[in-house]
């Protein structure tokens, strides 16, 4: 859309904007403070400050957010009860040791939370924490308490509770309402709190995540105290002294609570992966967790409402149906089928292809594909582990998020071509992961839904470019698919060619629907009836071409496009029904 490109060749002033709105005021003051810790704080103890001190966590700290969301305690970083607590305490606690009447201490505290909460980033957590800790100054306890904290964040945040962080914020602070342990030791207190809320949040957690580290609460337990006891107070102290004096002697200390961590995971592994339930599952869980609260001292009804829970994970992390699905991975391959035994086959893994060299600071942070389309589709899916990942060739559009796939999930052997192998890049990349490597050859055989996918190309050691993608074919559950790969018009004729009868029902169609692929030779002999294309959305390529379109148009061939349908999926238990899903 770009029609006009102006250059700048002088400026001959630069002028702040100004703005008399308190917001806009407020939101400068927090910029200058981030970017005062930014300048003056090294690595990795300048994101502690601005995580913990005002909610902000610039993309430098995306390695170690993955790290804390797998141990279960990125919520550390959520401004929220402890970092309210905190300071609101302190506040009052000063105030009243100047002998401030207790009568006036309500009518000093707003205007100070209101500060707090603007400084931070004006989060559904933190209001959510301060309103409750204003409300609890007048007296509001318990329910009533948080009755009144939803009222009051819908008129000052209308829309929290369509953000993730607004509804888990409001779960725990509602199971911590309507639970009282109060009579129990501290011990029992802290176990039978740890459950409620582990077993009260998981629906919640499944829903937005599809993951759970059951060791979650131990550690945040222990980092709690750690951040609310030690770090908390110092790093204030530390940012309040910066205008004077910079210390950073602090530093190595995260360094080692970082290594640490990384010895925690390793030790650890990936958090288990559930799955995410549909709305009718996750309704039901959370009516079983109702009938729960209300028949928890009757033991048989107890134990049949747990069962029934237990059975409802194990539906969201086994779904009783077989699945084929082109993900939606933008301008990419990435194809998922499983069975209802759980037997799992994934053809390629999508990636980002980038053209020309950038200097350092042009790059930037960026975020895999994968990290977006498929690590979150198949943990959705309850998948943890893939019996056989499938690498057509290695086009980057197809294998550049490898790494990024094998870091999460078990996978037990990588499928490649033999002509694949001969280049010495794609080779150091495979020995790295330190996973079995199969080369296919036409004639193998991969199991599933009762049946097999079958190699029928390349027939010959090539070069792993697009005309040696391997080609599978499988009949399953009545509907025969073929996933071509990158093939190209001369790969083709070879096809078609080695197997004179073959015909297909539903065709991946090659290359994104290029103008070079799906030639009318090759279209007249499998004949299909539908035609999937993965392509990105108003990609550089201008994939699919219209000519390949028209030849689909002319043959009657239905045409699914992940860019304007989504993820395109065939699931069912003994017949295959297509659906697409945004």
């Amino acid at each position: 859309g770009i029609y006009r490109i102006a250059k700048i060749e002088r400026l001959d002033s630069v002028a702040p904007l100004k703005s008399i709105s308190p917001l806009t005021f407020f939101h400068q003051l927090r910029r200058k403070a981030l970017v005062h810790i930014q300048t003056h704080f090294p690595n990795p103890m300048r994101h502690y400050m601005t995580g913990l001190l005002f909610g902000y966590l610039d993309k430098e700290f995306d390695e170690q957010s993955q790290l804390y969301t797998s141990l279960g305690i990125i919520h550390l970083f959520a401004l929220s009860g402890m970092q309210v607590g905190f300071f609101l305490g302190w506040f009052r606690y000063g105030l009243l040791r100047l002998c401030l009447p207790k009568d006036y201490l309500f009518i000093i505290l707003v205007p100070f939370s209101l500060f707090y909460g603007l400084m931070t980033g004006w989060t559904a957590s933190v209001l959510r924490s301060l309103i409750q800790s204003l409300l609890a100054e007048l007296g509001f306890k318990k329910l009533d308490n948080m009755g009144m904290t939803l009222l009051l964040l819908f008129l000052f945040l209308p829309h929290f509770l369509l953000t993730v962080g607004g509804i888990l914020s409001c779960s725990y602070a509602f199971l911590l309402c309507l639970f009282d342990f109060e009579e129990l030791s501290s011990l029992k207190k802290s176990i039978y709190t740890s459950l409620v809320l582990s077993l009260g949040i998981l629906p919640f957690l499944t829903y937005y995540y599809g993951t759970f580290q059951p060791l979650s609460l131990v550690l945040t337990a222990l980092f709690s105290i750690l951040f609310d006891s030690f770090l908390l107070p110092v790093l204030t102290v530390f940012f309040a002294l910066s205008g004077f004096l910079v210390l950073t002697q602090l530093n190595p200390l995260f360094e080692w609570m970082e290594s640490l961590l990384i010895w925690i995971q390793s030790w650890l592994g990936q958090p288990l992966v559930l799955g995410k339930p549909s709305l009718f599952q996750f309704g039901l869980m959370i009516a079983v967790l109702i009938f729960l609260f209300d028949f928890w001292k009757k033991p048989q009804i107890r134990i049949c409402l747990l069962i029934a829970f237990s059975l409802l994970m194990i539906w969201v992390k086994h779904p009783l149906t077989n699945e084929v699905t082109v993900v939606d991975v933008g301008q990419g391959d990435s194809i998922f089928l499983r069975s209802v035994k759980g037997e799992t086959v994934l053809i390629d893994v999508g990636g980002k292809v980038t053209f020309g060299s950038k200097e350092k600071w042009q790059k930037g942070s960026q975020t895999s594909n994968a990290e977006k389309t498929v690590i979150p589709y198949l943990q959705a899916r309850g998948v943890s582990s893939i019996d056989h990942l499938v690498l057509t060739h290695t086009d980057t559009d197809h294998i550049g998020d490898l790494e990024e796939v094998a870091k999460r999930f078990n996978i037990k052997e990588i499928c490649v071509s033999q002509g694949a192998l001969t280049k010495t890049s794609f080779v150091k990349r495979l020995q790295e992961l330190k996973r079995p490597v199969r080369p296919l050859k036409a004639g193998d055989k991969l199991p599933i839904m009762g049946n097999h996918l079958q190699v029928l190309y390349p027939q010959k050691v090539g070069d792993g470019g697009n005309n040696d993608s391997i080609v599978l074919y499988g009949k399953l559950l009545g509907t025969s698919f073929l996933f071509t790969g990158d093939l190209e018009k001369e790969g083709e004729k070879e096809l078609i060619d080695s197997y004179p009868n073959l015909k297909v029902s539903v065709l991946k169609a090659g290359h994104h629907g290029s103008k070079g692929s799906s030639s009318e030779m090759f279209l007249n002999q499998i004949q299909p009836s539908i035609a999937l294309i993965s392509a990105g959305e108003h990609n550089r390529y201008k994939h699919p071409n219209e000519e390949t379109l028209e030849r689909f148009k002319d043959r009657n061939i239905r045409v699914l496009r992940t860019d304007q349908d989504g993820a395109i999926r065939f699931k069912g238990w003994f017949k295959l029904s297509s659906e697409t899903v945004r």
